[in-house]
């Protein structure tokens, strides 16, 4: 509820709704009374709108959204009536003023924020645009390039930089409210016209219409398909080109289409989905509510790689001390300075700089090749490379050095917890810890318990990904685990398709405008294919140890590509070489070029093996890298290894690249139909009987034959007895 009190000249209208103050119906009409209150009495002279609790308000509940009488149009008018107020009104801007929380203060005539106060127009995060006036608005205060950048991105500023944007009119480092009052006393009886944004022109920008034409351009690449953004500026461009009353309508009528998007809705499920895995559960009944997590007071990280240096940056961040450690000092020197590198890099974007984080202090960052010097910390995150051997034999020396209550993670990508843990004497504390290259970056980190992993470790796990704000999702111990079991399909697929006719370059084309960030070949070269060709070695599924007379491409009975293989044998193993899929300009170059030599290469080995080359449409490259990628989803559901379908959709959409706006694949599949994912792969099942990540999960089929139930419903259909321990 919004609460209005009195006592001076100054009328105080209060935000009630914990704990962010969201504008509930509620709130709104609180609101509104306390305006018209206001102006009816004649002791008032100015009013003041703050948020209970320190906090202004984070706008409207975005479960509110799917409901008819939702927000925007009732919020709108509010702001109008703020703003035609005929006595001043100023916002007191503490915590958050996002949303309709920020265009309720831009409706007021004067807005004051607190110096750690945040401010943003998240909206089209979750496929919306700002639906209360604030694409007309805004503009009008702090000029077309920021506004627009604000809008399409939905990024929060800090109260310094909206004080540099002309957003508010004064930061204040202690009592905002106090503040606030002062202002509106001092502005009582002084012109409002001047304040009133809807009556101010557009700042003019040096032909407008070149600038809105080329950020229109750079707004569609960064949507990839989403049209969120790209709405947005439809709204701001009507700002600039209509009167005020006719950018209003044009807001509303472009926010009404994107509320009626299947886009809105899948965002919307994205954004719930993150908040529903925080709520873990195991099979064997662990959960969130009942485990607590053990403090994290210092870490230690094994292994300076690439992975290593970003988790060692991401621990740094969070002002968790740390202790990297290497095997000799060549390593370590070099390990040393790519740390530094990247903390020095992270510092030049933060607010106070180098000094806030501290990280030539040795108490902060410690570097050593001594693993006595692990003897007191809490946690330790080993992220040398893929080899079992090697693992265990780090295992076992944490096991003896480490204190008793310690915790141990592995960032393996794919190798069995179980097994790293049987080195230990304390497989309880044993855990997977996958974080996502680079891991400084990454928002998902993927944590995986084995047989004997306790509860404690699995909450203690899940409360280090949020102190790193990163999302935490908890699964089960398979091959590959969740991300990347799903992924294997996936580039199967893409590279079968290669020796069936098509090219890299068309792959990825299709892929991108899909909306992945980058396709699977040119992932493949970024990654670098000998990452998973040693993989396979160790398989036994190439290489020396491969038996003599295996069929070329056949392993076990099943097809196989050994074009991977073939292509690391010729020394391509991607950007690191200057050619993979692809060739590059140099090595460690980042710009892909389809490759003339690839694609004769394609023919010759087409030719030897007798493939007859045919052409490939976009909708079964589409459907075979995403429907065998989602089928291996429902095995992994059926299989109890994830605990809902959107577990698998917070995966893949921060730690793969899968677009946002589809909400994810099990979604996607949810969206496209069940009955059509699993008509699909039975027909390419058919035509390719030898590919079991083709032939459709039993739980895909069971689904359809229960007639296709929403996504929330899919879990009551598995019966509980087939669950992984």
């Amino acid at each position: 509820m919004a609460q209005d009190t009195r006592g001076s000249a100054v009328a105080v209208i209060r935000l009630r709704n914990p704990p962010v103050n969201t504008l509930s119906l509620a709130v709104l009409q609180a609101l509104e009374d306390g305006l018209k209150k206001a102006d009816a009495d004649p002791s008032v002279k100015a009013v003041m709108i703050c948020g209970e609790n320190g906090k202004f308000s984070a706008g409207a509940d975005i479960r509110g959204f799917s409901s008819p009488k939702r927000h925007g149009g009732a919020l709108g008018p509010i702001v109008s009536l703020i703003e035609s107020s005929e006595k001043p009104v100023v916002a007191a801007i503490e915590g958050v003023a996002l949303g309709g929380g920020l265009e309720v203060a831009l409706g007021c005539h004067y807005r004051i924020a607190h110096v750690k106060a945040r401010m943003g127009l998240p909206e089209v995060t979750i496929g919306l645009l700002p639906g209360a006036e604030g694409t007309q608005r805004l503009p009008r205060l702090i000029g077309v390039p920021a506004a627009l950048d604000m809008i399409t991105t939905g990024k929060h500023i800090p109260a310094t930089e909206a004080l540099k944007l002309g957003l508010v009119d004064e930061i204040v480092e202690e009592n905002t409210i106090e503040a606030a009052i002062r202002l509106a006393n001092k502005v009582i009886g002084q012109p409002l016209g001047p304040r009133r944004l809807s009556l101010r022109p557009v700042p003019k920008v040096p032909n407008m219409e070149a600038f809105l034409r080329e950020a229109a351009v750079k707004v569609k690449q960064r949507a990839r398909g989403c049209l969120a953004p790209e709405l947005c500026l439809q709204a701001v461009r009507a700002a600039t080109e209509t009167p005020f009353a006719e950018g209003v309508r044009r807001e509303r009528e472009l926010f009404r289409v994107l509320l009626s998007s299947g886009q809105a809705r899948a965002l919307q499920y994205a954004f719930f989905a993150e908040r529903a895995v925080h709520r873990w559960a195991t099979p064997a009944g662990a959960s969130w509510s009942s485990a607590a997590p053990q403090p994290v007071r210092k870490a230690a990280v094994i292994g300076l790689g690439t992975m290593g240096r970003g988790i060692v940056t991401s621990l740094v961040k969070a002002s968790i001390p740390v202790v990297a450690l290497e095997q000799d000092l060549e390593y370590l020197n070099k390990g040393r300075k790519a740390v530094m590198l990247l903390l020095e890099r992270e510092a030049m974007k933060m607010e106070g700089g180098a000094q806030s984080l501290d990280f030539h202090n040795p108490a902060r960052l410690q570097f050593t090749v001594d693993f006595d010097l692990l003897h007191d910390v809490d946690l330790v995150i080993e992220a040398v490379f893929e080899n079992m051997a090697l693992k265990k034999e780090i295992f076992h020396k944490l096991s003896k050095i480490c204190k008793p209550g310690a915790l141990l993670c592995t960032n393996t990508s794919a190798l069995n917890i179980d097994e790293i843990a049987s080195a230990t004497s304390r497989p309880q504390q044993v855990i997977g810890t996958h974080f996502f290259s680079p891991a400084h970056v990454m928002r998902l980190l993927e944590i995986i318990y084995g047989r004997h992993t306790s509860p404690t470790a699995i909450a203690t796990a899940m409360q280090l990904a949020k102190a790193l704000k990163k999302v935490g999702v908890v699964v089960g111990n398979c091959f590959g685990f969740v991300g990347n079991r799903m992924m294997f399909p996936y580039v199967q697929q893409a590279v079968f398709l290669l020796e069936e006719g098509s090219r890299p370059e068309a792959v990825d084309q299709v892929l991108e405008d899909f909306g992945f960030k980058i396709g699977p070949f040119r992932m493949s070269d970024l990654a670098g294919l000998d990452v998973g060709w040693r993989s396979r070695q160790g398989q036994g599924l190439t290489g020396p140890s491969l038996p003599a007379g295996t069929p070329a491409r056949q392993r076990q009975g099943q097809r196989y590509s050994p074009l991977p293989d073939l292509l690391c044998e010729h020394g391509r193993f991607g950007q690191k070489t200057a050619k993979g899929w692809y060739r590059y300009e140099k090595a460690g170059g980042r710009t892909a070029t389809p490759d003339p030599w690839l694609h004769s290469f394609l023919s010759h080995y087409r030719d030897t093996h007798g493939i007859r080359a045919r052409f490939i449409d976009q909708e079964e490259i589409l459907e075979r890298c995403l429907f065998s990628l989602i089928n291996e989803g429902f095995a992994i559901l059926a299989e109890g290894i994830a605990s809902g379908p959107e577990h698998l959709d917070v995966i893949y959409i921060n730690g793969y690249g899968w677009p946002r706006h589809t909400g994810g694949p099990m979604f996607y599949a949810s969206t496209v139909g069940l009955p059509r994912v699993l008509a699909k792969l039975q027909k390419y099942s058919e035509a390719h009987p030898d590919v079991p990540g083709l032939r459709p999960s039993a739980f895909l089929k069971k689904l359809v034959a229960v007639g296709n139930p929403p996504i929330k419903e899919w879990m009551s259909y598995l019966s509980q007895q087939n669950s992984k321990l």
